[in-house]
């Protein structure tokens, strides 16, 4: 039997088939798509960089100035001490929500509860006003007098008031990631550790945790780049940070539109280093999982 018109048999032996030469589907429209895309991208990047508004000769003027630069440095400092903070917190607060102690457990998830639902720009307002509450702080036992005490608002400053609110804010969330992280483990490795004779903490350390971080990474970096975009709101406090600096240059040069180009551009720089090195350290974890 044969397709007369094609000229072909309609039903191909096996030989046939295996000599065939395959050729690629067609895909006329998505090129259409894509050259669109291209003109639309290509006219809006004529127009950003013809438009005399955002005035790319004061983005260069003020991209490297040192009031821009230290709050560059502000930035990147209250991302990486509040995000070691945070995760230090998370793995405490997840190992104790996972306690047989109810206390613990109680008080862990009481408190992933509290800090997950209140916003973060609260939080730090909340703790910039902390001597409202409390002019002193005190350090003692329960329901003692203190040993020592000092003024509140020489300890809980504009910057120490951010890292505590972003530390426990984040924390909590940490929290919630290391909790996954470590359920993603199967219980037979936790008792063939056991059973190699290690201690709970050895087990943690160096057959739990391993396995858990390929799960744990991917979200960590994700709220590592949260975290630097969420530096931002520390504005509220007056803490020259990387937005707060281009705001104060733009409330003297009345360039508002470069000033935030330049805040964005190194927010975008930072952000940009950042997803490399998340990728080069999930590539780390996941080698005993992907095959050469």
């Amino acid at each position: 039997m044969t397709n007369k018109q094609a000229g072909v048999p309609s039903v191909l032996t096996d030989e046939q088939l295996a000599s065939a030469r395959l050729l690629p589907r067609r895909q006329s429209w998505t090129w259409v798509a894509a050259v669109a895309v291209i003109l639309v991208l290509a006219n809006a990047l004529y127009s950003i960089l013809t438009n005399p508004g955002f005035g790319w000769p004061v983005v260069a003027e003020y991209f490297f100035s040192p009031q821009v630069m230290a709050g560059l440095v502000t930035t990147l400092m209250l991302t990486a001490i509040s995000m070691t903070l945070s995760l230090v917190l998370g793995i405490i607060v997840a190992v104790s929500a996972a306690s047989s102690n109810p206390v613990l457990s109680s008080v862990a998830k009481g408190y992933i509860w509290i800090f997950r639902a209140i916003p973060l720009l609260v939080q730090i307002i909340f703790w910039y006003n902390l001597a409202a509450l409390y002019p002193r702080l005190g350090l003692g036992l329960p329901f003692m007098p203190s040993f020592v005490e000092v003024d509140t608002n020489s300890v809980i400053t504009a910057i120490s008031a951010a890292i505590i609110a972003m530390s426990l804010n984040e924390g909590a969330y940490m929290a919630e990631i290391v909790r996954s992280g470590l359920n993603s483990v199967d219980s037979g490795q936790r008792e063939a550790s056991r059973a190699l004779g290690m201690s709970s903490w050895d087990s943690f350390r160096r057959i739990v945790m391993p396995q858990a971080m390929r799960v744990i990474i991917p979200p960590t970096g994700n709220e590592t780049l949260s975290m630097l975009k969420y530096t931002s709101l520390v504005s509220v406090i007056a803490l020259p940070d990387l937005l707060y600096s281009t705001q104060l240059i733009s409330s003297r040069n009345f360039e508002v539109i470069p000033m935030l180009l330049v805040a964005s551009l190194w927010y975008l720089i930072v952000s940009t280093i950042l997803m490399i090195i998340q990728s080069g350290i999930e590539r780390h974890f996941a080698r005993s999982v992907v095959r050469p």
